[in-house]
């Protein structure tokens, strides 16, 4: 399938910072709670992640991300995530994190 440029740009894909990471042991599989910053546009948001594999709480903080965040929030358990962050899977299938290889500021918008 090919996609036009205009349906690209609706998909709202912007760099957003972890402000703090917390266990999702009620989680159906293993993830992590994410509290990240999109900046003053945006303002703060929240995530599961199925990330433990390669991440754990006290290392993600301060982390640059990128993530989709106009995807409608999606309940999962007693959590309601706002937005999808974004990764790739690694050789086994578990997620590697997305992120700028430069400094750029929190909320900018990937095009």
């Amino acid at each position: 399938m090919t996609l036009e440029f205009e349906d690209f740009m609706k998909v709202d894909i912007r760099v957003g910072e972890i402000l703090r990471a917390e266990p999702f042991p009620e989680a159906r599989k293993p993830a992590i709670k994410l509290y990240l910053d999109f900046g003053p546009e945006i303002g703060e948001r929240k995530s599961s992640a199925q990330i433990v594999r390669h991440y754990d709480v006290e290392t993600l903080p301060g982390r640059k991300v990128l993530a989709v965040v106009n995807f409608a929030p999606r309940q999962i358990g007693k959590f309601m995530s706002e937005v999808l962050v974004l990764g790739v899977p690694d050789e086994d299938g578990e997620v590697v994190l997305l992120k700028p290889d430069m400094d750029v500021p929190v909320g900018a918008r990937m095009y």
